[in-house]
This record gives structure tokens, C-alpha cells and sequence, in this order.
């Protein structure tokens, strides 16, 4: 058959009406078995796809959405995206993912892109605290939900771990195990969930009268390569900190190896505890000491808020804003100090 395949070649085939076509593509209840039979049959052997673009000019929906994150090497980004690309699938919504390399200037650039392509609403998973571009599309009535992100300002929906409780709760173990000389991977402040967790970290050391040593603390983008760099540095130095706690699982993966890489023994002479709780830090040969985000129960509650927006069952008379309590996994990376 020449030409582009309609859902009147469909009809003609089956021996139907176009609205019983319809219907069956649209999964209508009550149709009859035989019916519909007759219908994918048709539409299998004619290879019928139907014209979403049509569709979403009438329904003035595309059943699309964006998701954008910051780093998709990071296994906490690549986890949580397929719990969301999943859920979404049984929603029966696709998914545009974006990756930011997390730079503010792809960020805004890709905002653009998928308003441009028309998307329902969208996710986004790593953000400047202070993006004004996330606070006009909000203001605008666009659905968008921040992801394990927040901002500075209250023009914006969030579902987000208690990132402050998160680094107290790795002080404190650490503590409890007799450190008290502490390094932290805490990564740039510019975005409001790693500067929480630094906020926690320093208070949490105040509180338990532990000291605060600059030159323990790394504060640039995470990278593996440089944060391997970082912590074989301090091992090398005349003074070296006894446990390393990073706001990354991926990062907290770096200081392993480098201590590996000199011949430190993991949690003998050193302990190690991350931020995240990624799928590899499980693995019972590395068994990462880590705070959890429950990033299964986020992401699916983000999706969820995100499309109660998009289809409006959800309020939109203010912002919501969900926190999520953190929690300690001891695993085998942390043991008593021992210096």
C-alpha cells in the first residue's frame, strides 16, 4: 500500500468504523473482544503507527515529558532515572532525558529545548540554588518538580532528602567510632543540597567538639579524578585524617581507590562513609558505610506529583514541598579509629 498508513486503511481492513478504531487505540472498556481482535489485526499486518503529533494537536498534550540531570555517569542520577523512566512507561508517558554535565548554561539550554518539543512537564534532577529560569517557568504555571534539588527561593516544587540530618548522621557515626580527625568531599556550594549537607557537617563537628581542619575539606565539582587526587595528597601528608566522609557514593568510590592505591587498609586504618546509597555500594566486596536517599519512594512520589500537575489532580495554589528523612547504613567501610 502506498503512501502513509491512516486509521481509515485500518478501519477498511478490519471491517469497522473509524471511531471503533479509534476506541480500541485508545483502550475504550467496552468494546467487544472480537472487535478488537479484528482491529490489532489489522493494524499488525497493515504496520499501522499511529500519529502522536495529530493526537497531541487535539488533545493539546504530547504525554511527554523531560528529565534533566546533572551527571548520568553518577549511578545515583542513572538509578533514579530508571525508576522514573519506568514508572512513567506504566503511566503510559515518554521520557526526554537531558544531561547537564552540570553546567547552569546546558541546564537553561535544555529548559528551552524541551518547552520547544512541547513537553507535559519536567524533572529536574541537579540545579544552581539561585536558577531564576526554574522560578519563571514555576510563576508561569508550567508543571516542574526538582528532584533531590531545591532552590534559595519558594517559587518552586521540590521532593528532597533532609540533606542537613544526612551529614550530622555521618558526623555523629564517625564520631561514635572515635574519629576525630575528618575529611569531607563536600563539593560546590552553588547548589542548595551539597551546601545543606556541608551546613550539617560543620555544626554536626561543632556539636560534638571535633575540629575543623580547611585543607580536609574539598569544595570544587565533583570528579573522580580529582578527588582521587585530593585524597592521595592528604594520605601522603605528614598529618592525615583517619575517615573521609563524601557527599557522594561516586566520589566516596575514589577515596576506596586511592587508599587502595597506597596500601591502606579500609576501615583498619582509615574509614569511609558516603552520601546516596547507589546500587554498587551494596556490593558485599565493598560494602560502602553510606547515608540513604530513599531514591525509589522520591522519584516515583516525583513523577507522581509531577503528572497529578500535568493532568491537574494535584493543587497548584502553592508550592509543594517534600522532605525526605535520611537514614545510616553501616556497612564494612567504617570501624573504631585506631591511631
Amino acid at each position: 500500500m502506498d503512501g502513509r498508513i491512516s486509521a481509515y486503511d485500518v478501519a477498511k481492513k478490519a471491517g469497522v468504523s473509524q471511531s471503533t478504531v479509534s476506541r480500541v487505540l485508545n483502550n475504550y472498556p467496552y468494546i467487544k473482544t472480537a472487535t478488537k481482535e479484528k482491529v490489532l489485526t489489522a493494524i499488525n499486518e497493515l504496520g499501522f503507527t499511529r500519529d502522536e503529533i495529530a493526537r497531541s494537536l487535539a488533545s493539546k498534550k504530547t504525554r511527554t515529558i523531560g528529565l534533566i540531570v546533572g551527571d548520568i555517569t553518577n549511578p545515583f542520577f542513572s538509578e533514579s532515572a530508571k525508576v522514573i523512566t519506568t514508572k512513567a512507561q506504566e503511566m503510559e508517558y515518554d521520557v526526554i532525558l537531558c544531561n547537564t554535565n552540570h553546567k547552569e548554561e546546558n541546564l537553561n539550554k535544555y529548559i528551552q529545548t524541551l518547552i520547544g518539543k512541547r513537553v507535559d512537564g519536567i524533572i529536574i534532577a541537579s540545579a544552581d540554588k539561585d536558577n531564576e529560569k526554574i522560578k519563571e517557568l514555576y510563576d508561569n504555571g508550567f508543571p516542574i518538580v526538582l528532584y533531590n534539588s531545591m532552590m534559595e527561593h519558594d517559587h518552586v516544587n521540590y521532593i528532597a532528602v533532609n540533606n542537613y540530618r544526612g551529614a550530622q548522621l555521618a558526623v555523629e557515626h564517625l564520631y561514635h567510632l572515635q574519629h576525630k580527625e575528618i575529611s569531607y568531599i563536600a563539593g560546590p556550594s552553588k547548589y542548595l543540597t551539597t551546601h545543606l549537607r556541608n551546613e550539617g557537617f560543620k555544626d554536626a563537628l561543632k556539636q560534638f567538639g571535633l575540629p575543623l581542619h580547611e585543607e580536609y575539606v574539598y569544595n570544587q565539582e565533583f570528579s573522580y579524578d580529582e578527588v582521587y587526587r585530593f585524597t592521595k595528597k592528604l594520605l601522603n601528608g605528614k598529618k592525615r585524617p583517619t575517615a573521609f566522609f563524601s557527599a557522594s557514593d561516586q566520589m566516596a568510590l575514589a577515596i576506596l581507590d586511592a587508599a587502595a592505591s597506597e596500601n591502606i587498609r579500609v576501615p583498619e586504618e582509615l574509614s569511609v562513609i558516603g552520601f546516596d546509597d547507589i546500587d554498587l555500594a551494596k556490593n558485599r566486596y565493598i560494602g560502602l558505610t553510606t547515608i540513604t536517599q530513599p531514591k525509589e519512594k522520591m522519584a516515583k512520589l516525583t513523577l507522581e506529583k509531577l503528572i497529578g500537575l500535568i493532568e491537574g489532580s494535584e493543587d497548584v495554589a502553592s508550592p509543594f514541598q517534600i522532605i525526605l528523612e535520611p537514614e545510616l547504613i553501616p556497612r564494612k567501610t567504617t570501624g573504631q579509629c585506631q591511631a
